[in-house]
């Protein structure tokens, strides 16, 4: 990643951290796209660059963790077996969210529970998400069918993300969600580990 990427990365975060701190201190519909900008000392402008409405910015650590789930599937080393693929991709994940400080994951669940429009919008990102895991999935391992590979989509990620919004709703620490997540991956491997086509490389 270049020094603009990372300079705009730093600046997406900012904003989001901010929109979270604020909609915990003063709720989500009392908190203004104004007030976002001004906590993370950008422009209202800037914040219209990074994210279409303030919906969009409770989303914005879920949809970098998607795209880097949908990269690091996509970017698979030769000979590897697609369950060696889902574990490096998944330990990433979890490094990546162990980095974290964890501070509003609590307050970024409350609000898409709370909320049936963000829930509604949680639930197109998964499902845009996991197919497009399908079809990835699809290529490192063509001799899946449709629903051997949604089946272990379904298993694979749904687990994880099952684990971590528990961690996150019973406010957990980054480490002790790191562990708990790493205990959802073992579990995961024993189930993919039944499936041939997965622990053989394509």
């Amino acid at each position: 990643m270049g020094l603009r990427e990372r300079k705009k990365l730093r600046t997406r975060r900012a904003i989001a951290g901010a929109a979270l701190r604020l909609f915990d201190e003063r709720g989500f519909e009392e908190t203004t796209i104004s007030d976002i900008a001004a906590a993370a000392e950008v422009s209202p402008r800037t914040f219209f660059s990074y994210f279409p409405s303030k919906d969009d910015v409770v989303f914005a650590e879920m949809d970098e963790r998607l795209a880097d789930v949908r990269t690091g599937l996509a970017e698979r080393p030769g000979g590897e077996t697609p369950l060696a693929t889902f574990r490096r991709v998944s330990e990433a994940l979890l490094q990546a969210i162990a980095a974290e400080d964890g501070e509003y994951g609590a307050v970024q669940v409350s609000l898409i529970r709370d909320r049936p429009s963000l829930q509604a919008q949680a639930l197109k990102r998964l499902s845009d998400a996991e197919e497009g895991f399908v079809a990835v999935l699809r290529e490192i391992a063509p001799e899946l069918d449709d629903v051997a590979a949604v089946t272990i989509i379904g298993v694979a990620f749904g687990g994880l993300r099952a684990a971590i919004m528990y961690c996150r709703i019973q406010n957990y620490g980054p480490e002790r969600t790191r562990e708990a997540a790493e205990r959802a991956l073992a579990i995961v491997e024993q189930v993919l580990e039944a499936v041939p086509g997965v622990t053989r490389p394509a």
